[in-house]
């Protein structure tokens, strides 16, 4: 069992609304994350894959409205989308008789019918927390290494050894593509969508190129870019957006793409351990795309992440947008000696960021050049958590 950072955040918004999504991919620890929450108040939890429970709610409205003083929880709440009109018109009755907040806490795996349904039924009644696996910031110092090789699949990054946490990743997608994607309604062939999740796992943090993407596959296009979306919709794959800068220069526009679980691209390419993962072309990328996932976790909900690239060569790999118009840049080296090259310099005059960073894999931190410095990534994820209300 490990501490989650958002176990406040959650009992946050349920002081504050009477119904919350927890949302996230499957196996990520939702399901432990509300259980240890709900240990401390009176609730119920019904498991709607489970038939017994599924069978409670053949009159949603009589069952739940016997538990009008008890947080419920409805795990994998996407089984039953018709239920968000009934749970509309419980937290309506519930207001009039002053139960205004912690009615419901409602677990999904994002799909896209999820998200629909509870925004249209449930608008003003509803909060969203997005529960990410384990980071760098909920493992030890000493972990970190095995956090990236692994990924923060709570049941891979606490296995045994790395042949077991290999195993479990190997299974975890085999049962996403053969079993969960397609009872969540898109008829995608499995081994199609797995070619293409490999291939987005050979090319980790690149630019989404969708026709290069089809020529390999034997698809169109349009049909790449509906499974990235789909991938996208289930939290397993990031899409990365170029910022959007005022400058005189001809930017990069295609986003980049993102795995977001490194382990779950370590497991794509068969990278079975530490030695395995040094000694292959994606170590760098699968170590700046791991910063990158930390980095947005960790940052407060109002930050906007984006990379900048012109095509004269000018790179940031990270820009935090904040809502008051400063911007942080971070560059990304795993090297214990970073440098930066010129592009990097040519990028921070065109976007003017107020701070600057070298996430690298040490401890020290220290200045590089004037107003940029290097820093850990525990280091700079605390200073960005520290942000959060």
């Amino acid at each position: 069992m490990r501490a989650r950072r958002l176990h406040s955040v959650l009992e946050e918004r349920l002081e504050q609304f009477p119904a919350v999504v927890l949302l996230g991919a499957r196996q990520v620890g939702k399901t432990t994350l509300a259980c240890e929450l709900a240990r401390n108040r009176a609730s119920v939890y019904l498991d709607l894959e489970a038939p017994r429970d599924r069978a409670k709610l053949q009159d949603p409205a009589l069952y739940l409205s016997a538990h009008l003083n008890k947080l419920v929880i409805l795990d994998e709440v996407q089984r039953i989308p018709g239920l968000f009109e009934t749970l509309r018109g419980l937290i309506d009755a519930g207001r009039r008789v002053g139960r205004r907040a912690g009615r419901f806490l409602l677990l999904g795996s994002a799909s896209p019918k999820l998200l629909r349904q509870s925004g249209e039924s449930l608008a003003g009644r509803i909060a969203y927390v997005e529960l990410a696996p384990l980071d760098a910031l909920e493992v030890e110092t000493l972990e970190l290494e095995r956090l990236w090789l692994r990924g923060g699949f709570p049941d891979s990054f606490l296995a045994t050894d790395d042949r077991r946490s290999l195993i479990w990743r190997e299974n975890f997608i085999r049962t996403y593509l053969e079993r969960d994607i397609p009872a969540l309604g898109p008829r995608v062939p499995a081994e199609t969508l797995r070619r293409l999740w490999t291939m987005l796992a050979h090319g980790q943090g690149g630019p989404l190129n969708a026709a290069q993407l089809a020529r390999s596959l034997a698809i169109d296009g349009k049909t790449v870019r509906r499974y990235v979306d789909l991938l996208v919709d289930l939290l397993l794959v990031r899409r990365l957006v170029p910022l959007h800068a005022n400058v005189r220069k001809r930017l990069v526009k295609s986003p980049r793409v993102i795995v977001r679980d490194s382990g779950i691209v370590h497991a794509l390419l068969g990278l079975r351990d530490r030695d395995d993962l040094l000694g292959h072309p994606v170590t760098g990328r699968s170590w700046e795309a791991f910063v990158i996932e930390t980095l947005i976790q960790t940052a407060p909900d109002s930050v906007t992440p984006c990379f900048y690239r012109s095509t004269a060569g000018a790179e940031i790999d990270l820009i935090l947008e904040f809502p008051a118009g400063s911007r942080w840049a971070i560059e990304i080296k795993h090297s214990l000696s970073p440098k930066l090259e010129r592009g990097f310099y040519h990028a921070r005059a065109e976007v003017e960021p107020s701070r600057c960073f070298v996430v690298y894999p040490g401890e020290e931190r220290y200045p590089i050049k004037k107003g940029v410095e290097a820093i850990s990534l525990r280091e700079l994820a605390s200073e960005l958590a520290s942000l959060v209300s």
